[in-house]
């Protein structure tokens, strides 16, 4: 392990609303995160699982404390510096997969090459090789319409990949595969991090998948906890009426977007002007 962590979360609280909508979303969360790791957070719904992988990633401000990637503290970088962030340092796994239908395998996961400014043949090379990796050296041409659930998220695997990412966040990877497809997709996971050096963090309530990991960590009511009992999930941890994670108990102009919305603000209107 390295002595300064990739990825740390040092007491960061985020709350949302005010008076009586106010929500602790995420209460004094200390997170460290290796090169090298898998680290797995379990928690039921309403536990401020988005939030804090929002926060990791670089998509929402902590209302206090401080995140440091590489020991640098985001909350001094400008907007397009952490942009910037997101696109080269950062790579973002979804539940949903989030693959554009019109789009085949190749170029879903060679988009982001595109944003970084990588031309076409070599971004194209790239993603052949990524996908190669993930034993979809075959599905090359393929539309997501015609893979399955399991190869639709290693293409959204692939896609965190491209950009060589030395941190990989993923949000609910399993949730919509099978038991079997899910503990392939971790088995990548595992690979990823301890072949090729990346710092790895799942947020999940699959209980199914908690062996697959260096360290399992669980989140109830905001607040981050080590090893325990993932058979229960605690009657305090249900999120207040009409809150999914915490969040939407916020007034609307102070709520965040979903992990996955947060990225895809401008892609469609790049994706028109990708060279074919």
């Amino acid at each position: 392990m390295s002595c300064k962590p990739l990825l740390h979360l040092d007491r960061v609280s985020r709350v949302f609303g005010s008076g009586a909508a106010r929500v602790n979303a995420l209460e004094d969360v200390d997170l460290r995160l290796d090169t090298g790791e898998l680290a797995l957070i379990i928690g039921p719904s309403g536990s401020g699982k988005t939030t804090l992988l929002m926060i990791a990633g670089a998509m929402l401000t902590a209302s206090s404390g401080e995140v440091y990637l590489n020991d640098a503290p985001l909350s001094q970088l400008r907007a397009r510096e952490l942009a910037r962030i997101r696109l080269l340092k950062i790579g973002f796994v979804f539940q949903s997969f989030n693959l554009f239908p019109a789009l085949s395998a190749l170029d879903n996961v060679a988009l982001p090459a595109s944003l970084a400014g990588m031309g076409v043949r070599k971004r194209r090379k790239r993603a052949a090789q990524v996908l190669d990796r993930l034993g979809l050296g075959e599905r090359l041409r393929h539309l997501p319409e015609q893979l399955s659930a399991g190869e639709k998220q290693r293409v959204a695997l692939g896609r965190a990949l491209i950009n060589d990412p030395p941190l990989l966040l993923a949000d609910e990877p399993t949730a919509n595969l099978d038991s079997v497809s899910g503990r392939n997709v971790l088995a990548l996971f595992r690979e990823i991090a301890a072949d090729e050096g990346r710092a790895v963090l799942v947020v999940t309530h699959d209980a199914r998948i908690i062996d697959s990991s260096d360290r399992v960590m669980h989140l109830v009511d905001g607040r981050l906890g080590g090893d325990g009992d993932w058979d229960k999930e605690p009657e305090s941890a249900a999120a207040p009426e009409g809150t999914r994670d915490g969040e939407a108990a916020a007034p609307s102009g102070d709520q965040p977007r979903s992990f996955a919305n947060g990225l895809a603000t401008s892609a469609e209107d790049r994706i028109r002007r990708l060279p074919r």
